[in-house]
């Protein structure tokens, strides 16, 4: 495929399978960007398409748009054509039913994300605005070609941001929670960082913290390929229960899990609660040890116990961060409750483009009221900072 505005040696190229792109050249590439996640990877990509979890039949066809130029790989995006709208974490469930309303197919709509991962980062891998801004062109052209109502640019960083404002899709916001480590100086442990928090937030902290203790609940922490296949089969066990919890069923396969405890385990810290000699719940969290960034991924138990939750899935996780010295904790979506442990608001961001120009209007219209309400919204998270004033956090 071409786009006008492609200088002369430039293709870009449509794959259908990831396993068909070089992975050390994908990954330099991802490398290169101003905010690369492990999620982006090669491998993380692959395993999703590879352990059925993301595919076709799930309602994730994937399309990997390329840019070469001398037949060298320079710029990319892992797209996929969605019949559906599941698994995002950015919401237009009422933009397809506006389109049903009158008449109009919303599906299938192309996106431009990492299956299940509301992580902020690099989405449009390019070296240059330009070449960002031919990638955009080129999703553009494929949902004109292909027939499809849309495109979804997600949880994109700075670069990818102004580029697609440049190329005029419309933008969104919404909020995520994270954690960031003191600065100049580091927290020394994990009291430390109470210390910073006002008093009702520490207390309540140390509270919930006791009674899981209380009730005779100890935690292992396995990393990398300390984490063998029998912790593994565990933690997709409470994964799964987490799931039916919820009356839903599981995104990622067990041979997902299994991929990445063999190509990607340096990628992976797991917590293991214990209770009488029995593993009873485990929390999930993905690390990129070189940037100093961890992000909360997945939990589940095959017990309840009050306040097991927040000691997994973020008291357990922020200890450790501090005692490796890591400058960031991402929460993942939403969570307001996040905020009395220690985790800020942060902007999120992404951008969209419909082919229908009364809709298109429509949701800008949409847009600019919804803008309006998270800076308010935000405005007023900020008022309610957990931090003491002078804690420099």
């Amino acid at each position: 495929m071409s786009t006008d505005s492609a200088p002369t040696g430039t293709q870009l190229r449509i794959v259908d399978d990831l396993a068909q792109i070089d992975a050390a050249a994908w990954n330099a590439l991802l490398d290169a960007q101003a905010a690369p996640t492990p999620f982006m990877r090669h491998e993380y990509l692959q395993a999703l398409q590879a352990s059925g979890s993301a595919t076709r039949a799930t309602g994730w066809a994937p399309r990997l748009l390329t840019l070469w130029r001398d037949g060298r790989l320079a710029g990319g995006c892992a797209l996929h054509v969605k019949s559906h709208s599941y698994g995002e974490y950015v919401f237009d469930w009422a933009w397809a039913d506006a389109y049903q309303r009158h008449g109009l197919r919303y599906y299938p709509k192309l996106l431009c994300a990492v299956p299940f991962t509301p992580v902020p980062g690099s989405r449009l891998l390019a070296g240059s605005l330009a070449d960002r801004r031919l990638l955009l062109q080129a999703m553009q052209q494929l949902c004109r070609s292909g027939s499809m109502s849309s495109a979804h640019l997600l949880f994109m960083d700075a670069a990818d941001q102004q580029a697609a404002a440049d190329e005029g899709w419309l933008l969104r916001q919404t909020v995520q929670f994270h954690w960031l480590n003191r600065q100049p100086q580091p927290y020394v442990d994990f009291g430390d960082f109470l210390a910073g928090l006002q008093r009702e937030k520490r207390k309540k902290i140390q509270q919930e913290r006791r009674r899981v203790a209380e009730a005779g609940v100890e935690f292992t922490v396995h990393a990398g390929a300390s984490i063998d296949t029998g912790l593994w089969d565990f933690f997709h066990q409470c994964y799964t229960l987490t799931y039916a919890a919820h009356h839903s069923t599981p995104y990622l396969s067990r041979d997902f899990f299994a991929r990445m405890q063999q190509q990607m385990s340096a990628n992976w810290v797991m917590f293991v609660a214990w209770r009488g000699g029995r593993r009873i719940a485990c929390s999930l969290l993905a690390v990129d040890a070189p940037r100093g960034h961890a992000y909360g991924r997945y939990w589940g138990c095959t017990e309840y116990l009050p306040c097991l939750h927040f000691e997994a899935c973020y008291y357990q996780p922020l200890q450790w961060c501090i005692e490796q010295g890591y400058q960031r904790f991402e929460g993942g979506a939403q969570g307001e409750h996040k905020m009395a442990r220690g985790l800020l608001p942060v902007r999120t961001h992404s951008a969209h483009w419909l082919s229908h120009p009364a809709f298109a209007d429509a949701v800008a219209r949409h847009l600019e009221h919804e803008g309006a309400g998270i800076d308010a919204y935000v405005d007023e998270l900020r008022e309610r900072n957990p931090f003491k004033l002078d804690a420099g956090s």
